[in-house]
C-alpha cells in the first residue's frame, strides 16, 4: 500500500508569517509519535505566493484520519498544538483563555498517493 502525503496550504499574510512559524516550532514533537506517521515538513514561500505548505506523509489513509480525529482535533478544541491545520487554527494558548487569532487567512488540504519516490545512493 502506497505512502499517503497531505499537504496543508495555508495563506498567511506577510505580517503573520512569524506568527505561524511560532506556532507549528512550539508544537514541535507533537506529530511525530502518532501511528503512521513518516515525515513533516513546514515550507516557506521564496517568492511570488504568500502560501506556506505543510507537508505531512502518513503510512495510510486510515493513520492520518485516526490523528485528525484524535490529537489533531483535540489540539484545535483545546487551543494548543498545532499540526495540519495549525496555521488555520491557531496553537500556543495566549493564557487568558481565548483562543489565538488565526495566523492563516485561508486553508485548504490536497491529498496524494505517492507513486514513485528516490533517496540519494549510498557511497
Amino acid at each position: 500500500m502506497p505512502s499517503v502525503v497531505k499537504i496543508n496550504v495555508l495563506t498567511v499574510p506577510t505580517e503573520q508569517r512569524e506568527v505561524l512559524e511560532q506556532r507549528f516550532a512550539s508544537r514541535a514533537g507533537t506529530v511525530e509519535g502518532s501511528d503512521g506517521f513518516e515525515w513533516f515538513e513546514l515550507l516557506r514561500p521564496v517568492e511570488g505566493t504568500d502560501q506556506y505548505l505543510v507537508y505531512t506523509r502518513w503510512r495510510s489513509e486510515a493513520d492520518f484520519q485516526a490523528w485528525m480525529e484524535g490529537p489533531m482535533k483535540a489540539a484545535h478544541q483545546g487551543g494548543g498544538g498545532a499540526g495540519a491545520g495549525a496555521g488555520a487554527g491557531g496553537a500556543a494558548g495566549s493564557g487568558s483563555g481565548e483562543r489565538p487569532k488565526p495566523a492563516a487567512s485561508a486553508s485548504q488540504v490536497w491529498s496524494f498517493e505517492v507513486v514513485q519516490q528516490a533517496a540519494p545512493k549510498q557511497a
